[in-house]
């Protein structure tokens, strides 16, 4: 095969797959469901047999792609649409501890062994199954827990601290540039930025490999030089 054939077949495949990557959304990359999972898979496996088969030229991945991106899409539409369709199509989270009881049933239903419950349970610091109420198996293979009161991690509510406003961190510098486009998420310009990064001795936005806005707080700056 020749390697302009080759180098055509890629540059057609990547733009083909970043594009139905926009257009079929985020849960394609991050494969919430088992079918999310094959379709990406198939996807691959669709541009890179197609890439040494000598009979398969730019039009046929072009068609093969098309085609299984515009399935996912009509399955994906249909999901959104249909709720009934949704448990056959990606299934549904099962209760696996249900009031601090362990449901073999569900268990097995969903090839989940003890062991196996337990490496779940430990990623969410549960290493006692009597310290859980409740745990749900979720339609991606993660588990979300929720712990015996007994156990649960005291919220300033519980201790009647005063409740802090809470505010989204915003990145201002990463790598020696500015973030221009957060910036009048903060309400800065660049002066105004400078001008802050001088109030802590630095000459140059350049110099910082990490800066961090946050309500309430002072601007938070790590130089590339650890002190």
């Amino acid at each position: 095969m020749e390697f302009t054939q080759i180098f055509g077949e890629l540059i057609i495949g990547y733009f083909l797959l970043l594009l139905l990557t926009k257009i079929l959304g985020k849960t394609q990359i991050t494969q919430i469901t088992t079918f999310d999972f094959v379709s990406v898979l198939v996807l691959g496996e669709l541009v890179g047999n197609a890439m040494y088969d000598s009979k398969t030229g730019i039009k046929e991945i072009t068609y093969s792609i098309l085609l299984w991106g515009a399935l996912i899409f009509i399955t994906e539409f249909i999901t959104q649409k249909f709720r009934k369709t949704r448990q056959l199509l990606e299934g549904k989270p099962s209760i696996v501890i249900n009031k601090g009881k362990i449901d073999f049933n569900e268990l097995k239903k969903n090839h989940l062994d003890i062991n196996q419950l337990q490496h779940l349970l430990r990623s969410k610091d549960v290493f006692s199954l009597t310290e859980c109420a409740y745990a749900i198996l979720e339609t991606d293979g993660t588990i979300s827990v929720l712990k015996k009161s007994a156990f649960a991690n005291p919220t300033k509510q519980d201790m009647h601290l005063p409740l802090d406003i809470m505010s989204l961190p915003i990145s201002i510098i990463l790598d020696g540039e500015i973030i221009k486009e957060n910036l009048p998420r903060v309400g800065w310009n660049e002066e105004q930025l400078l001008q802050e990064l001088q109030k802590q001795n630095i000459p140059s936005h350049k110099d910082i490999l990490y800066a961090e806005w946050r309500e309430g707080s002072p601007l938070y700056v790590q130089s590339y030089k650890m002190n």
